[in-house]
This record gives C-alpha cells, sequence and structure tokens, in this order.
C-alpha cells in the first residue's frame, strides 16, 4: 500500500497549516311573406307551425377522441436529497479513559500496522472481557518523509491489568477541532488530507501539531474501501 507521496504532502502541508376567438357570422333574416289583403268572409284560423324539436347534445362519450382534451400526466416523484458529509464543522472533542498503544510506521505499510494495533488492544479486552465504549482512534503525533509516530486508542469504561511496555492507559485528545468525514479507503484518504489542507488554508485557520482519525466502522471486520473515517483537526 502506497501513499507516500500525496498524503505525506498533505500532512506536511497540514503541518505548515499549524503554522387569441373569432367572431360568428349571422344568417340573414327569412323574408317577411307578403301581406294578404282582408277578406270577406271569415278568416280561417291560424294554422299551427310545428317547432322543430331541439338540437341533440352531445354526451361526453359521443364526442370523438381528438376533441377530448388530453388527460394531464402527473410529474415524477421529487428524487430523494442525501445530506453531505460534514467537512469542517465545529467540534468540541470530549476526553474519554482510552486504552493507548504507541507505535511507529513507514508510509509503505501505514494501514497494516494501524491494523495489527488495534488486534493487539483488542486482544488484550477480549482477554480481560472488558468492552470497548467507543470507536476505535488513531493520534497522529508526528510525521516525516519515511514514516509518522502515533498513538492507538480505544474507549474503555475501566482501568485495563496487565499492560505491556508498548500499551498504557490515558485520556484521548479534547478540546475544538474541526470535523471532516472520509469514507473509502485508507490509500484514498490522500485526497482528503489534501482538501482539509485547503480548507485551512482558505478559512486562514491555525491547526495544532496533530489530528486525530476515529474509525466509525470497524477496521477489523470492515472491507478497506467501505470504511467510514472522521478526522478531526484540534485548533490551537
Amino acid at each position: 500500500m502506497n501513499r507516500i507521496s500525496t498524503f505525506r504532502a498533505a500532512v506536511a502541508a497540514l503541518a505548515m497549516v499549524a503554522l387569441g376567438g373569432a367572431a360568428l357570422a349571422q344568417s340573414p333574416a327569412p323574408s317577411a311573406p307578403p301581406a294578404t289583403s282582408p277578406a270577406a268572409t271569415p278568416s280561417p284560423a291560424p294554422s299551427v307551425v310545428p317547432v322543430p324539436p331541439p338540437a341533440e347534445t352531445k354526451s361526453p362519450a359521443d364526442v370523438p377522441t381528438a376533441e377530448k382534451a388530453p388527460t394531464p400526466v402527473p410529474p415524477p416523484p421529487a428524487a430523494s436529497v442525501q445530506n453531505a458529509d460534514p467537512f469542517g464543522e465545529e467540534f468540541t472533542l470530549e476526553p474519554k479513559k482510552v486504552l493507548v498503544m504507541k507505535g511507529t510506521a513507514n508510509w509503505d505499510a501505514a494501514f497494516d500496522t494501524l491494523i495489527d494495533s488495534f488486534k493487539a488492544l483488542t486482544a488484550l479486552l477480549d482477554k480481560q472481557g472488558i468492552k470497548a465504549t467507543g470507536n476505535s482512534m488513531i493520534v497522529y503525533t508526528s510525521t516525516d518523509d519515511t514514516g509518522f509516530t502515533y498513538l492507538a486508542q480505544i474507549p474503555v469504561d475501566q482501568d485495563v491489568k496487565n499492560l505491556t511496555k508498548d500499551i498504557s492507559m490515558g485520556k484521548s485528545p479534547e478540546g475544538k477541532a474541526l470535523k471532516f468525514v472520509h469514507r473509502g479507503s485508507y490509500d484514498n484518504m490522500d485526497n482528503t488530507y489534501e482538501a482539509i489542507t485547503n480548507h485551512l488554508d482558505d478559512k486562514k485557520l491555525e491547526a495544532k501539531d496533530t489530528f486525530i482519525e476515529e474509525y466509525i466502522t470497524d477496521p477489523l471486520k470492515t472491507a478497506e474501501d467501505k470504511l467510514v473515517i472522521n478526522v478531526y483537526v484540534p485548533l490551537r
């Protein structure tokens, strides 16, 4: 797993940031019949003029299809909107009791090294029947061209016994920070850290010399390309 160039450059930059109707025509009226001269004999009874029946009214069914108004088509349902992940959201880190393992890693084997640390911490907790009370975390304490130093942390609610040389009890970071979210593999975090650096530059914010990754998905059980990781950048 090679994430040297971009990730290292992003972390280094992060450290530097620390520093239309027509009318109808009328038909002519019929001509009046000529007047007749009065007769000496009594006038005959007026003839009854038959009245034509009223025009037949067509029902809607009788109207040709072409004359019918088209049936309105309902609009398609609105697509669901997914809210974007937080990016640069202000956040306050609360300190937690954690089981801590110190370590160093080179960039080529970074993720594998972090996984080994999580496995060692989890094995110790399982052996003593202690369950984690929060998500696993990595606190990066320093970086250089070849690798980095870190603290792997798992929150617990009690002290753990039989600690080894590299494992101890401690507290997780606290204080004001900015929250960013990464989805995908650890190698692809290069782009996330580059975006974080640009965000801090744009906002003219000063970060501390460390940053924290909180693994929302269990890194020991989740496929690497399905990881969800919150990245916290503490501010001065």
